[in-house]
């Protein structure tokens, strides 16, 4: 009884627990990948691909096939035992096992063998190149959350901020050094302070859906990211990741361009498989063969009997003409006694010379070729693109770092400024309109310098991407 009554206090508290539970980046990049549909369809393909491979290995296997056939006939037929004309209705009943094997065909199948091979590595290359691209789409929103959290972390600072400076006006009003004017001016940042914090919770949440979207996250599933301190976010340094490095090293490691390369080599085998299928092709076949009639007898075991046969008639006296011959009982010969002395057994060697097909081998090696040119065509503008992509990259990466550092500056200016005037103000030298705008300033350049810092991080991380390091942070 108690173990039942302390059961639902158990699933209270795993409930907790899980809802506590704290997603990082690896965990939400991990979970996309799993649950992605895109994903699952393109590894549905890559398993499909490789079925194609497996039956181009299999057949080099010989083929074998067994079989069977009862029939029945009337009329004039032929004996399939003993290839006799008869009248009579014949039951018969065959069996047979053949087998087949391809001798040579110039390398067709094993271009084939070697196309497929390639195609197949392309195709899981290809999901690989997937999870890259969900990866990045992850990373970029995990990041977006981390950013509005701190933005509104530095909006709720700010209506703090206006709180307490509201607080310490209204002592100033009550002792009447200040005017009623301050307090009111100051109650309106206050209201305008937390109506800019109630719309960062809102895009806090907004962001979470967005990310939970990337990762084919249920929205209504309890989720608490973690929030690493941006500023320990490792980073390479920016003269290691000059573009031109990168290039060479992307040109390696991603994994669209190795599906391009393997898509071109997959297709060369292909050309070389349909040129090879226009020559001839050799192949070696055999075959078991039995078969079984009911009209086919044997003498009985016995000794034989005299019997007189007329074999005509004198001319004139129509005498009669007789011989005498040796006659046998005769039975139907048994079934497995039939098989076993019908059986037969054949080996052939052919050769298949293709002529004229409608020009469809013809057709389908110029087809060939022209999928290759159209793969090498688009190797070219992948890696195009992928160039102008990281040339892009690095150039937006530095124009983050001077941002950053432009912001760094500014809050510092800022920071000096809102603190000499606060102090002026104090001693009421500096009037609440001034005050409020310096406090704005300060605020503003805080965020500036939040979206810059987040900004380069991922403009940092999307190079190091290139080079083949991955999302991390």
């Amino acid at each position: 009884m108690k173990k039942l009554l302390l059961l639902p206090l158990f699933c209270i508290l795993y409930f907790i627990g899980q809802a506590q539970d704290k997603w990082d980046l690896r965990r939400c990049v991990e979970y996309a990948v799993s649950n992605n549909v895109s994903v699952k369809q393109l590894d549905v393909q890559a398993r499909l691909t490789d079925l194609t491979l497996k039956q181009y290995q299999l057949s080099q296997i010989p083929t074998l096939f067994f079989g069977g056939n009862v029939g029945y006939s009337s009329g004039q037929s032929q004996d399939p035992a003993t290839f006799a004309l008869i009248t009579t209705g014949l039951w018969s009943n065959q069996y047979f096992l053949q087998t087949n094997v391809t001798l040579f065909n110039f390398n067709s199948l094993k271009n084939n063998i070697e196309g497929s091979k390639y195609a197949s590595q392309a195709a899981n290359a290809n999901t690989d190149r997937l999870k890259n691209d969900i990866s990045l789409n992850v990373a970029n929103a995990y990041l977006q959350v981390l950013l509005n959290i701190q933005q509104a972390n530095t909006g709720q600072l700010q209506v703090q901020f206006s709180q307490s400076q509201l607080d310490i006006t209204r002592k100033q009003v009550s002792a009447g050094s200040v005017p009623e004017l301050n307090a009111a001016e100051i109650e309106s940042q206050l209201a305008q302070d937390s109506s800019a914090y109630v719309q960062l919770k809102s895009t806090v949440s907004q962001s979470i859906l967005q990310l939970k979207a990337y990762m084919s996250l249920d929205a209504s599933v309890p989720f608490i990211i973690d929030t690493p301190n941006v500023e320990k976010i490792p980073i390479d340094n920016i003269v290691d990741l000059a573009p031109a490095a990168v290039y060479t090293l992307a040109l390696q490691n991603q994994p669209q361009q190795k599906v391009d390369a393997l898509l071109l080599k997959s297709q060369s085998k292909y050309v070389a498989a349909n040129k090879a299928a226009m020559l001839p092709s050799f192949s070696l076949s055999g075959q078991f063969y039995s078969t079984y009639t009911n009209q086919t007898y044997e003498p009985i075991t016995g000794a034989p009997f005299l019997i007189t046969d007329t074999v005509g008639r004198v001319v004139g006296s129509n005498q009669q003409v007789v011989v005498d011959n040796v006659g046998f009982n005769y039975k139907k010969t048994p079934y497995f006694t039939q098989l076993n002395q019908n059986f037969r057994q054949s080996v052939s060697l052919g050769v298949n010379i293709p002529i004229l097909n409608g020009g469809s081998l013809k057709i389908n090696y110029e087809r060939s070729k022209l999928n290759y040119k159209n793969y090498e065509l688009q190797q070219q503008s992948d890696n195009l693109t992928l160039k102008q992509n990281i040339y892009q990259a690095y150039n937006l990466a530095i124009a983050a770092l001077q941002k950053f550092e432009a912001s760094k500056k500014a809050v510092s200016a800022a920071e000096r400024s809102f603190d000499y005037a606060q102090k002026r103000y104090n001693v009421g030298l500096l009037n609440t309109i001034d005050l409020l705008t310096n406090q704005n300033n300060y605020f503003k350049t805080k965020n500036d310098l939040i979206y810059s810092q987040f900004d380069f991080v991922f403009k940092m991380k999307v190079l190091e991407f290139y080079k083949g390091m991955g999302i991390k942070l």
